[in-house]
């Protein structure tokens, strides 16, 4: 089950934004495209994908999960083969959007779920397992598409990507789920202390301890697609090469694989409501000292600090939700959450590029992220760190 959490997670790399990103200067020398109406075309695509996942995420509380990873696979893999044939703004557009929606959407929804419900006792180490498919794919998919591109071209090398989800993910993760076993029993475990199994997201939207955390976890996406997708911005303003900021992603993968590895173990501890808080902290420290400071070592430093950061979040978040509103209608609330991040991560794009086109700094944006990241941790105080 740990395999196929990681594997499904891996597969879900292809509509994340690192991996997209590299794709970016070819379609817009091929359709084009400025760089305004390729991020317009961009952040439409992962909006529509948002709220798409607010709609249909929730079908995995009623679906087997076989078929509902047999679902979302057979839509990644036609997403894959409609980036093989884009031709216009139009085609890029629908391809974007099945990209995000089945890769970065769908397919860690539906791990996530899976962990959450499977493992009770080691539920923490178990999606920082899974998650795991992202950091290690930071670190491996950008050689691949590198070599894939210069070997047989941008497009084609979708087509090379498509069929890897039938002719490899596909039969894997079908393989590993009929070879789990029983789900661990929660008969001693310690860390659930509010497992509500009748709570809906109705429950969730009318919670004020929810609305006072989800500041906090839309933050991490946020700030950091924002500071990736404009980091050709950042690193003229700070003085950086972009070769020097490329070889920081290394850190930044390794940090953050090593970071979910110990939150993980930590949820499992001391459980995710008293870790919450915590996962703003890395964040604001990268934001401040990148805009109070100068030099290569801050590059490092900024890296460093957003891969913990985003390396806790992930199994920290993921636990908490099946924490406080048990696992019963876990999928339909996390499809919610998800669908907020991923609208979030559409607008970050337009909001901090709207800044640079006024003449907003560099260290300016990095304070102004930074000072969201210090209100949104001080709202999270308030929220799911004592027992009601």
């Amino acid at each position: 089950m740990l395999a196929f959490g990681f594997l499904t997670v891996f597969w879900g790399n292809f509509g994340q934004s690192f991996f997209i990103s590299w794709y970016g200067a070819s379609i817009q020398e091929q359709l084009n495209l400025s760089a305004t109406a390729y991020g317009s075309a961009y952040s439409i695509a992962t909006f529509i994908s948002g709220l798409c996942i607010m709609a249909f995420g929730g079908a995995i509380d009623v679906i087997k999960l076989k078929y509902f990873v047999m679902i979302a696979s057979v839509g990644l893999f036609i997403a894959a083969l409609s980036m093989w044939q884009i031709s216009s703004v139009l085609s890029l557009v629908v391809s974007l959007f099945l990209l995000r929606f089945f890769g970065q959407g769908l397919l860690p929804h539906a791990s996530s779920i899976a962990m959450a419900r499977y493992f009770s006792i080691n539920r923490g180490k178990a999606l920082s397992i899974a998650s795991n498919g992202v950091p290690v794919g930071e670190i491996i998919l950008p050689l691949l598409v590198v070599l894939l591109i210069s070997l047989y071209g941008w497009q084609f090398s979708w087509l090379l990507i498509a069929l890897s989800v039938p002719l490899l993910f596909l039969p894997s993760a079908l393989w590993l789920l009929s070879q789990s076993k029983e789900p661990e029993t929660q008969a001693f475990t310690k860390n659930i202390t509010a497992n509500n199994e009748h709570s809906t997201r109705r429950t969730l939207l009318g919670d004020s301890r929810f609305w006072l955390a989800i500041p906090l976890v839309l933050m991490g996406p946020f700030v950091i697609t924002g500071i990736f997708i404009h980091q050709g911005f950042i690193t003229e303003q700070k003085e950086w090469s972009l070769t020097f900021f490329a070889l920081t992603f290394i850190i930044y993968g390794l940090v953050h694989w090593l970071a979910s590895i110990i939150a993980g173990a930590m949820v499992d501890r001391f459980t995710a409501r008293k870790l919450f808080s915590f996962t703003g902290i890395p964040f604001g420290l990268a934001l401040l000292l990148s805009c109070y400071f100068e030099g290569g070592w801050v590059a490092i430093m900024l890296m460093a600090f957003l891969g913990v950061g985003i390396g806790i979040t992930s199994p920290i978040v993921s636990a908490l939700w099946a924490e406080v509103y048990g696992t019963k209608s876990l999928g339909s609330i996390r499809s919610l959450v998800t669908s907020m991040v991923i609208i979030s991560t559409s607008i970050s794009p337009i909001l901090l590029g709207f800044f640079i086109d006024h003449q907003v700094s560099g260290n300016q944006i990095l304070f102004a992220l930074a000072c969201y990241a210090i209100v949104a941790t001080v709202l999270s105080l308030f929220t799911y760190q004592k027992n009601e």
